[in-house]
């Protein structure tokens, strides 16, 4: 573990992806914030780089030196909510830890704030090949917190042995993003409860199973 902590800190960092500590950490958070807050507000093209360092109290060239681009804040933005996002429920069942999984994701993405964080991110994405990058990592991150869950469940005899975890949880939230990002069609619990069911109905006939 200290020879991979060695090597990535010897590793060039991602625009704004370093983990300082002191006014540094300050300088970021209110940057991130400040970047989350305009991101909520008007949308990522509309993101600019001097409003975001004028509102987060930070100098121009701090943010230009640590950022670069509005994608490099956009992608350190993703990358410190996917760490701070609430940690895998452990409800003692697949099927209570599927629907907690679906219930987070339609909290997500009803709620005012951010769910228009998200919209301007996918939207970002669709156009934006660093975006996309980041994007596809934060839900990398995500779906890692939550595939020991899966595994548990196949340890209980709930899914097949073998059911890959991460099919599984995509075929969760799945019909949620579709929803928000595609139909905007409103997104209720009975919504995020057929999902989750749906989900492990398949899985337990094997569908997500590793061939």
């Amino acid at each position: 573990m200290e020879l991979e902590t060695r090597l990535n800190e010897s590793r060039p960092a991602s625009p704004g992806t370093l983990r300082p500590g002191g006014r540094t950490a300050k300088v970021r958070r209110a940057v991130l914030d400040a970047t989350l807050d305009a991101l909520a507000k008007s949308g990522f093209h509309a993101l600019n780089m001097d409003r975001i360092a004028a509102s987060a109290g930070v100098g121009k060239t701090t943010v230009y030196r640590r950022w670069t681009s509005p994608t490099g804040l956009v992608g350190d933005l993703l990358h410190d909510m996917a760490e701070q996002s609430l940690p895998a429920a452990d409800t003692g069942t697949l099927a209570g830890d599927l629907r907690a999984n679906a219930e987070l994701v339609r909290a997500t993405l009803t709620d005012p704030r951010m769910g228009a964080v998200f919209r301007a991110v996918i939207a970002a994405a669709a156009c934006d090949e660093e975006c996309a990058r980041a994007l596809a990592g934060f839900y990398r991150t995500r779906l890692a917190e939550w595939t020991p869950a899966v595994a548990k469940g196949a340890a209980r005899g709930e899914v097949p042995a073998g059911t890959d975890p991460v099919e599984l949880l995509r075929a969760v939230s799945a019909p949620l993003y579709y929803r928000f990002a595609v139909t905007h069609e409103e997104l209720t619990a009975d919504v995020a409860e057929r999902a989750a069911t749906a989900a492990l109905a398949a899985a337990r006939d094997g569908v997500f199973v590793r061939e």
